[in-house]
């Protein structure tokens, strides 16, 4: 497999399309469409995320355990493409310069109106829909404290803030007209079964 060529697509600030033709096991020659958050004319010669520094993703997600309530913070918020809600984390992309805590410090205020107490663990850059993108984002695993308040929240945004206990997550994945982040569900249901988040 090699790709041969890259063909930008569209030119928009948070999001791009690129044409890749590339030769296959059979030495066809093949065309595939991806998403990318890069502004680069040829996304894969970047080495990182859209910040181009090591081990810095594109966008952050924030997997908060609420330490006075015991419970495991969640958001239900309006996504375009799916034209419904679905539940998931606080999220958001890394601005040029930041760390991933610090971007999942600022996330989690402007989503929920939490703040961070304490960092558990956040993971390297991941991929969770390489078929259509090349996003990479890190989970980060924190403790948090406060009143859940929609203050912070953009114009765009329509969010809701839940907070769960064991029992709660579990009946909460359970409902299958419901749309969840698939990395979302899987944190729920580890939090439903074990009673851990990482």
């Amino acid at each position: 497999m090699e790709i041969c060529q890259i063909e930008k697509i569209t030119d928009r600030k948070h999001l791009n399309l690129f044409s890749a033709q590339y030769r296959d096991r059979a030495d066809n020659m093949k065309n595939w469409v991806f998403a990318s958050r890069s502004h680069l004319p040829n996304p894969l010669n970047r080495e990182a995320g859209v910040n181009s520094e090591p081990g810095i993703p594109d966008a952050v997600v924030v997997v908060p355990f609420h330490r006075l309530e015991e419970k495991l913070v969640i958001i239900k918020e309006f996504r375009v493409a799916l034209g419904d809600y679905q539940y998931g984390f606080p999220a958001g992309l890394v601005d040029r310069g930041e760390s991933i805590v610090q971007a999942g410090k600022r996330e989690l205020l402007e989503e929920t109106g939490l703040e961070v107490t304490r960092v558990l663990k956040f993971s390297p850059p991941i991929y969770s829909s390489s078929g259509m993108t090349d996003e990479n984002i890190s989970l980060l695993f924190v403790e948090c404290d406060g009143e859940p308040s929609n203050e912070f929240n953009e114009m765009s945004e329509e969010i809701e803030v839940i907070m769960l206990s064991r029992q709660a997550a579990g009946e909460l994945i359970s409902k299958v007209d419901l749309k969840f982040d698939v990395k979302s569900w899987m944190v729920l249901r580890m939090f439903a079964d074990y009673g851990i988040i990482c």
